[in-house]
């Protein structure tokens, strides 16, 4: 018969010896099976239908074999490919992203706002960019401002019916402060409505 010598272990114990029949190959080098379409496919260069290899060799710019695909894909599954295209897509959205907030970190260090501009929306600068442009982007910024100022004196109109029907017994300075802006809100609304 035939013997398998004894081998050593990672933890540095030994194996036995053992005994095997004739012609016997161990697991490790029994080849994997491979069907005969895999094997065409295999062998075959991944040329579009109707191209010669010898074309394809002559058309292709120098260093890049022909049948291969870019990055070594072509021993791939369709799947693995597919999966390869979106991590690539995600990491193109990512860098994207992170582009774009770099750019936004040193306009929002430039931006500052007074006391006077709590409520009122942030104006972005001219590289910031809001999607839209000239004239559009006036009268959807002028149409947005007219919504928050009838907001506001909605909320004014409230607060002062609450204090005359007496559920406010005690307003608050911020209440009182709202109450006297009445006059200064209305006056902004007339003044865009009559812009448009």
């Amino acid at each position: 018969g035939k013997y398998i010598a004894s081998t050593q272990r990672p933890d540095g114990t030994w194996r036995k010896q053992r005994r095997v029949r004739e012609g016997y190959v161990p697991q490790e080098e029994v080849p994997v099976y491979e069907n005969k379409y895999v094997k065409f496919f295999r062998s075959k260069p991944e040329l579009p239908p109707g191209l010669s290899p010898a074309a394809a060799a002559a058309a292709a710019p120098p260093g890049k074999q022909p049948g291969k695909a870019e990055g070594g894909e072509s021993g791939l599954s369709k799947a693995a490919k597919r999966n390869l295209k979106r991590k690539e897509k995600r990491k193109q959205a990512q860098e994207k992203t992170e582009r774009d907030l770099d750019g936004l970190i040193p306009a929002l260090e430039k931006a500052t706002l007074s006391p006077g501009d709590r409520d009122a929306p942030v104006q972005p600068d001219d590289d910031g960019g809001t999607g839209t442009t000239g004239t559009e982007g006036q009268t959807a910024e002028k149409n947005r401002k007219m919504k928050n100022l009838r907001k506001k004196l909605r909320q004014v109109e409230e607060l002062r019916q609450r204090l005359e029907a007496g559920e406010l017994a005690q307003p608050t300075p911020e209440q009182l402060e709202k109450l006297g802006r009445r006059k200064a809100l209305e006056e902004e609304l007339r003044e865009l409505e009559r812009e448009l």
